[in-house]
């Protein structure tokens, strides 16, 4: 292996050595920790700390690393205190996620990191949302992102990648190619020479690296960053490399050919460039010895410290305290002007109310800048905000997601449009996995709102008219928010986008230009969790939301005799059960309406509640009336009895009659 020191003083030399020596004396340790079942699970990044130490080391402190979980050198060079990273592994309160996640699974923004999810691509796209809030502030910093080769294989990858090439974000993309995906080769993942050609596609530079050869690795990451600074761009880099373990210490490494493991220990990161460093005369045999020794000592202090925790103890108020960044809720009351506003009126109004309010809040999506979004709800923003900050997105709902969690991260707010809300399944690991699990993991915030145009009724058939809201009110630490009238709506985005935490904003397109209301002219907020009660009765308690609450309407003007309570949820994460329960207990009768299929809807869930809290004051079964168990159809025959209007009508008057 060919060393070239270069402009390198003694001092990197060594940086760069004890930089390598610290993580695999850690890991020699975990692995006897491993086999003791002092730690339950590791991943071995031995053969690859000079990929983690020279990217670190070559970056600024200020700027962002989002590291994998081989990649304990990214950790011990930001200087973490190693009884952190101990207690981390532990599953002990001092560590980053306090018990809730293991290994390399949290981020810490006093270091500047960004940990891993398993679900591994996602994170390339968190990068580019850094990058982006650095770029939009002209700050001249650089974000790493680690990933493996099997990785790049994701859509995920794709997407990023495409993302930050079209916007030229200042994105290092470091592929460790180790030669494995857990078993399975290189040969049997991708079919090219070097993954590194890949970026030619993207329209983007790249460079191949060897993965084992420090000073290589530092000085061409050091030369890289520093042209990244002056000009803005991404890079993707290939580092090759080997990892001498398993995928995990369970896997063992019988899948890989003695003779190949043979060739890669030759090529060791740490034994070649200590031996280089012996003959240079930077190192000596006893400096070597004395260097173990200190970080031996360091480890075993820091272990000591770790062990002698208390093993983290369940308060269940805490666990749910902590699903949910906080957020305290700042009322703006309306000003006495109103205008009658159309659905689709009121959601500008108070997206651009909020984009005048927020500085830093940056809109997202499909043909939403010039051409103003398919709805036209951003129609003018241009040169109001400017394209920094109505952004034109490729086709790519995944990484635009993910992209807007890099935002939230650092420090900025992001809106998300999803052209339709039945497109949100192509970006549906992002938000259930990362966003809506980031705080109860490492105590982060993900400041996103993303906008879901939702609903049948309009003859768009089964990929432009689900109302998915199901699909994210199971998943804890995300908001579902489901306005029905203009007033409702305009109040409530506001409050989405002042939350902090990640919210699923609904809006029924068939609404958009067929509801009006009197809405006040300037900007207000409306709490979430605050059902509202539309119409007061004392025979029947109707529950619902969204275009629910014009059926139930219609419906009742067509049986003036049923004196019925009409309760507006609003929000369904979170719930105002209460006013349900309050209204139930003065009726004695419940009927929910939920224009999603009925099974699994968020109906079934409070008929649930109320049979458990309230079946005392009922005098009926509870109802719930949703649309058929199909797929949406486009015709209008279909349509029209595929919907529940119908079918609540006579729901409604066989439980009044009851």
């Amino acid at each position: 292996m060919r060393y070239h020191i270069g402009d390198l003083d003694e001092q990197r030399l060594l940086d760069l050595y004890t930089g390598m020596l610290k993580p695999r004396l850690i890991e020699e340790k975990m692995l006897i920790l491993l086999r003791q079942g002092k730690v339950s699970k590791w991943f071995s990044g031995i053969g690859q700390e000079a990929i983690s130490v020279g990217v670190t080391q070559a970056l600024k402190e200020t700027e962002y690393i989002l590291p994998m979980h081989r990649n304990l050198g990214v950790f011990t060079s930001r200087n973490i205190p190693l009884y952190r990273l101990f207690a981390q592994w532990q599953g002990k309160q001092s560590g980053f996620t306090q018990g809730r996640d293991r290994s390399f699974h949290f981020g810490t923004q006093e270091y500047r990191i960004v940990g891993m999810i398993s679900h591994l691509g996602p994170q390339l796209g968190v990068a580019d949302g850094i990058a982006l809030a650095d770029m939009l502030r002209r700050k001249k910093r650089v974000t790493a992102v680690f990933t493996g080769e099997g990785a790049t294989s994701e859509g995920d990858f794709h997407e990023a990648l495409n993302v930050a090439s079209v916007w030229n974000l200042p994105v290092l993309f470091c592929i460790e190619n180790n030669g494995y995906g857990l078993s399975t080769p290189t040969n049997e993942q991708y079919n090219c020479e070097n993954l590194a050609e890949r970026a030619k596609g993207y329209g983007m530079e790249s460079r191949i690296i060897d993965g084992n050869n420090i000073l290589e690795v530092y000085t061409k990451i050091d030369e890289l960053c520093k042209a990244i600074r002056r000009r803005p761009r991404p890079v993707l880099v290939e580092f090759k490399t080997f990892r001498m373990r398993g995928h995990e210490e369970a896997s063992g490494t019988k899948y890989v050919p003695e003779k190949l493991m043979k060739e890669w220990g030759k090529k060791d990161p740490i034994a070649n460039y200590e031996a280089f460093l012996l003959e240079e005369g930077v190192l000596t045999p006893e400096k070597i010895e004395q260097l173990k020794a200190d970080i031996s000592e360091e480890i075993n202090e820091n272990l000591d410290k770790a062990f002698e925790e208390s093993p983290v103890s369940f308060n269940e108020t805490k666990e749910l305290n902590e699903v949910y960044h906080p957020f305290e809720y700042q009322e703006v009351n309306p000003n006495s002007e109103t205008k009658n506003t159309r659905f689709v009126d009121a959601i500008s109004e108070g997206l651009e109310q909020s984009m005048y309010r927020h500085n830093e809040l940056i809109i997202m999506g499909q043909d939403i800048a010039d051409y103003g979004g398919v709805f036209k709800i951003t129609e003018g923003f241009v040169p109001k905000f400017g394209k920094s900050r109505v952004r034109n997105t490729p086709i790519c709902e995944s990484g635009i997601v993910s992209a807007a969690m890099g935002l939230s991260i650092n420090g900025m707010k992001a809106v998300v449009e999803m052209q339709f809300a039945d497109f949100v399944s192509s970006g549906f690991n992002p938000i259930v996995n990362y966003l809506a699990k980031v705080h109860y993991r490492w105590n982060e915030k993900a400041d996103v709102v993303v906008r879901m145009p939702c609903g049948g009724g309009v003859g768009a058939g089964p990929f432009h008219s689900q109302t998915n809201e199901a699909w994210f009110t199971k998943t804890p630490g995300l908001k579902v928010v489901y306005p029905s009238s203009p007033y409702d709506a305009k109040g409530l985005l506001n409050t989405a986008i002042n939350d902090p935490n990640p919210v699923l904003f609904f809006e029924h397109k068939g609404l958009y230009r067929s509801v009006y209301g009197d809405v006040p002219t300037d900007y207000y907020t409306l709490p979430f969790g605050k059902a509202h009660v539309v119409k007061e009765g004392k025979s029947i308690s109707i529950v619902t939301f969204g275009a629910g609450v014009h059926w139930a309407l219609e419906t009742l003007q067509k049986h003036p005799e049923i004196d019925a309570d009409l309760i507006d949820l609003r929000t369904l994460q979170p719930l105002d059960i209460e006013a349900v329960f309050a209204s139930v207990k003065k009726t004695g009768k419940l009927i929910i309406l939920q224009e999603d299929t009925l099974f699994g809807g968020i109906a079934s869930d409070i008929s649930a509640m109320v049979m458990e809290e309230c079946f005392q004051y009922l005098d009926a079964p509870v109802k719930r009336v949703g649309s058929l168990e199909t797929p949406v159809p486009f015709a209008k025959a279909l349509e029209e009895n595929y919907l529940p209007k119908k079918r609540f009508e006579q729901v409604l008057l066989d439980l009044y009659a009851y």
